[in-house]
């Protein structure tokens, strides 16, 4: 599974310059509204030091790290779902991202024209949760018509479930709150829930995008957002953006290294978004290691030995048979899978094995 994140926010707040950091893909940024016409759309890999320790040792003819997608639309402004602005027409370009990246200008700059006239990141994550309140409650009332008579005069059980659960986020939306506030009573509701891809029920991480001497610590408008989302269970990241691509130009280690530490930073704000992200969504990795390839391979925390082998394929999943796992430290420290066979530190696991994070598996199945 590759993780994907959708990039929203008012124009002119960063969001095309955060885009450029985090994605191989290269948006247009410059001081305008709507300077993002189409949506722009990226990847980038997730950097892991495990899997380039892994790939010292194994010198495997290939290296494939997990990816992160980013998908960055136009700027929304109040009244996009009446058709002001650009951006609601472009919403549809993220309803299937995993989480959305908030972005929040938490700055002031004279020669950067915000479309409020003044910087206040607490009334413009106001205006981008209205319009993606707006959007789901056109999604839940067209969903509500098509399942109501299933659910009333049909007999259908599931429309029933459906049903309830779009009436409680219609009151939820109808009262100013984000979808996420509706809390599934069952692990089918959850399902449902999924399958719905409603906006503002997606994990958000606000990204409080900042000047350079804010970029270790913060400044008072980070402190503002941080207290606007305290009980949301949301990620906060601090970061420069304008500063990020410059360093995520910078090709060699030790500078890039010198340049974050004159920031008061120990790592780029690339690697933070990423690790965030990851926590947001309670995912991990697990690696296969081998002559042929060194991999990671993200799951969700929790998942079984068999779902992490379905998500290398699925006849893996289908026909399980058994996993071969080895910790991350103990192959370090024996460098060889043979070794660590020898050694008694390979694990044969089942079904109900629960994968952790850094394990590398090797997958016998049957199909």
């Amino acid at each position: 599974m590759s993780l994907k994140c959708g990039i929203v926010g008012l124009p002119n707040v960063g969001k095309s310059t955060l885009f450029n950091c985090v994605s191989s893909g290269k948006a247009q940024s410059a001081n305008f509204p709507f300077c993002t016409i189409e949506p722009n759309l990226g990847s980038t890999s997730v950097p892991d030091k495990r899997l380039e320790v892994l790939a010292d040792i194994c010198k495997p003819k290939s290296v494939v790290p997990a990816t992160v997608e980013i998908v960055d639309i136009a700027g929304l402004v109040k009244g996009a779902s009446k058709g002001e602005g650009l951006g609601n027409q472009f919403l549809a370009n993220i309803r299937e991202t995993d989480a959305i990246l908030h972005v929040l200008r938490c700055f002031d700059d004279d020669n950067i024209v915000h479309v409020d006239g003044s910087v206040d990141p607490v009334r413009d994550k106001g205006v981008i949760d209205t319009e993606l309140q707006i959007k789901d409650l056109e999604t839940v009332e067209a969903r509500i018509k098509k399942v109501e008579k299933q659910a009333t005069t049909g007999g259908d059980k599931d429309a029933k479930k459906l049903l309830n659960l779009l009436l409680r986020y219609r009151t939820a939306l109808e009262q100013g709150l984000s979808c996420r506030t509706v809390v599934p009573e069952t692990p089918e509701e959850e399902q449902m829930a999924h399958d719905l891809f409603l906006l503002t029920n997606k994990p958000v991480m606000y990204v409080c995008n900042v000047d350079d001497a804010a970029a270790a610590k913060g400044n008072a408008y980070v402190e503002a957002v941080r207290e606007a989302v305290k009980d949301e269970n949301a990620e906060i990241l601090i970061l420069a953006a304008k500063t990020e691509s410059e360093i995520a130009e910078i090709e060699d280690y030790e500078d890039r290294q010198m340049f974050l530490e004159e920031l008061g930073l120990e790592e780029s704000g690339v690697v933070r978004l990423i690790q965030g992200a990851y926590h947001l969504l309670n995912l991990q990795t697990f690696f296969t290691a081998g002559a042929d390839e060194c991999r990671a391979w993200t799951i969700n925390k929790g998942d079984k030995a068999p779902r992490a082998a379905g998500v290398i394929h699925t006849d893996f999943e289908r026909g399980f048979i058994r996993a071969e796992v080895i910790k991350y430290e103990d192959f370090v420290n024996y460098k060889t899978e043979a070794a660590v066979r020898a050694a008694g530190k390979m694990g044969i696991e089942g079904k109900e094995y629960v994968v952790q994070d850094g394990d590398i598996m090797h997958f016998l199945f049957n199909v």
